[in-house]
């Protein structure tokens, strides 16, 4: 097959292949295609092309990333998008080699991602209770808190879950995740409470809407907007409202800190890493063992903050 000519008719079809072949999220589409947008743009500015780059060319808009200043995540990511794209041209023929492949890249930083104590979880809960204009955002409000935290779903399987999936008061929540991958995640007793509520309230809304000539939504947490329903971003600054309402410092508090604080409890209170595994949807256990150092470090912390021997002074 003949390669195209034109670098975002690389890209373009790169994309498309992702979509329907790997079952790419759209936010994983956005991410290649705003890395490979700009390694287009320093590869045109030097007369060159993916048909054309070679390692040398790569390595060296590698570093002149790192010369920008781009933190070392950013830059493995971009060369991972570089990889990808590289791969895929030579599978369908429009390269006879991978310029990337030999490449390796600066590695990932390994950070411990940030939690909360189970006391600020309870504020945040409590705080999604006293949020929100009307009744119905309340409640909304305290499903969408009291869910993530029962679930620890990323907020993109979150915000688009679809009504169908909590009909019928449900014992297990099925989510469709990463790659179009399903899991079963069990709802805790709270959680199915706030859900129900929240359907009686959600449903009378949509019906309302019925009699105007609306369609019904077919989302938990419809929405006017494009995309049908609450968007990740309106759902971030809830969050930090409820961070401000509840006393905790907002800086502190994202979406994916209750996912965080989801495991690092569960694992705290004993439970196995293959069944958190199996909760947050990882494919690789590794990716789920970063949990175990979270505990670590806080049980440290714990001790050298409450230890009596701890200041070195007894």
């Amino acid at each position: 097959m003949a390669a195209p000519q034109d670098n975002f008719q690389w890209i373009s079809t790169f994309l498309d292949a992702q979509a329907a072949e790997a079952g790419a999220s759209q936010n994983t589409l956005l991410a290649y295609g705003r890395d490979l947008k700009d390694l287009t743009a320093w590869l045109e500015h030097r007369n060159r092309s993916f048909l054309t780059a070679t390692q040398d060319d790569v390595e060296a808009y590698l570093i002149d990333c790192d010369a920008q200043g781009l933190a070392r995540s950013t830059r493995a990511r971009r060369l991972s998008a570089a990889k990808q794209i590289y791969r895929f041209a030579f599978e369908e023929g429009w390269r006879e080699d991978n310029p990337a492949i030999q490449i390796r890249g600066p590695g990932r930083e390994r950070r411990l991602p940030k939690t909360l104590e189970v006391i600020e979880v309870d504020r945040l809960l409590e705080a999604a209770r006293e949020t929100g204009r009307t009744k119905a955002d309340r409640l909304r409000n305290t499903c969408l808190m009291e869910l993530l935290y029962a679930t620890g779903m990323r907020v993109t399987e979150l915000v688009s879950l679809p009504v169908s999936a909590a009909r019928g008061d449900p014992r297990m929540l099925l989510i469709l995740g990463k790659g179009g991958k399903e899991r079963m995640v069990p709802l805790s007793p709270p959680a199915r409470e706030a859900l129900s509520v929240w359907l009686l309230v959600r449903d009378e809304a949509d019906a309302a809407r019925e009699t105007k000539g609306h369609p019904p939504s077919r989302f938990l947490f419809p929405s006017r907007g494009k995309s049908g329903h609450l968007t990740r971003h309106r759902f971030y600054l809830l969050i930090k409202e409820l961070a401000v309402t509840g006393g905790i410092s907002p800086d502190k508090v994202t979406p994916h800190t209750l996912r965080h604080a989801f495991a690092t409890h569960l694992l705290a209170n004993g439970a196995d890493l293959r069944a958190i595994q199996a909760l947050l949807g990882h494919a690789d256990i590794a990716t789920t063992e970063i949990y175990t150092h979270v505990l670590d470090a806080r049980l440290q912390e714990l001790v050298l903050e409450h230890h009596p021997l701890a200041d070195g002074n007894a």
